[in-house]
């Protein structure tokens, strides 16, 4: 019976959610924010002996999911907590959630920089995203069909281009996914007659497309995002099942102190304050 009992206990111990390691701080969640995520916390650990606060991406969705069952402190999500997210909380914990803007990021559609495009309206990246428009030749190209990469739906990116873009359409079923920005650059960089779409931090190799808006056509510019007049400009947050305490709050705020929003501007994204 002891032995049935010890074999009992190990199996439910195995199946519990693995909790984090005492004294860390665990962040997860945007793959748009990972890497400033990761930045800020070298910086925070390099200035507080003994702390430990370890990052990971895998997507907003991700976040707010390992939020919810207690495995992440905090969530990275580059679009807004959705209501169904914030009940599970309150279901679960009795709260609702903590939101905390951090930083500004303006959704960023690139092309390869061979592509002759430099400009496209929402309405045009939506007709692009929804497969109405198929060829380059149709927004002012080269004869030569379009090659639409996009995100994972585990990605905050993915569903703030649906919403705001897409007006909440599904995307085009022949749209490649990739697993993060990183990967939509690569393929665009390669790719002569690709388009994707992700952070502006991110977009090293490619061309970024400016947004027409009339006559006016709008690029994602540090000025441009920070007043939002970028039409696709974004908070990016960090969100928490509580108000912050501990070793929590320390790294929060030094993610939102002068240095901490230096360290914003260095990756390439923009300060909230």
């Amino acid at each position: 019976m002891k032995t049935f009992l010890k074999s009992l206990v190990a199996v439910l111990l195995v199946a519990l959610p693995v909790a984090a390691q005492a004294g860390t701080v665990t962040v997860k969640g945007s793959d748009t924010m990972v890497i400033l995520g990761q930045r800020w916390a070298e910086e925070f650990m390099k200035k507080n002996a003994g702390a430990k606060v370890q990052v990971t991406g895998g997507g907003s969705g991700t976040g707010l999911a390992a939020l919810q069952n207690g495995t992440t402190d905090i969530a990275m999500s580059s679009r807004d907590i959705k209501k169904a997210e914030s009940d599970k909380l309150r279901a679960k914990y009795n709260t609702a959630a903590e939101e905390i803007p951090v930083a500004k990021d303006g959704v960023t559609f690139y092309v390869n920089e061979g592509n002759p495009v430099n400009a496209l309206s929402v309405e045009q990246l939506r007709g692009i995203y929804l497969g109405d428009i198929t060829n380059w030749k149709e927004v002012g190209g080269p004869d030569a069909p379009i090659v639409v990469y996009s995100r994972e739906n585990s990605s905050g990116t993915y569903v703030f281009v649906k919403d705001n873009v897409l007006n909440g359409e599904d995307y085009v079923a022949s749209a490649q996914t990739l697993p993060g920005t990183a990967a939509v650059v690569n393929a665009v960089a390669k790719e002569k007659h690709g388009i994707g779409y992700g952070g502006s931090a991110y977009a090293k190799g490619i061309k970024e497309l400016k947004v027409k808006q009339g006559n006016e056509e709008i690029a994602p510019t540090a000025d441009n995002i920070k007043s939002g007049k970028y039409p696709l400009s974004r908070n990016l947050y960090f969100y928490l099942r509580n108000k912050p305490a501990g070793e929590v709050k320390a790294f929060i705020d030094y993610a939102l102190s002068p240095e901490g929003q230096a360290v914003v501007t260095k990756v390439g994204y923009f300060p909230v304050k």
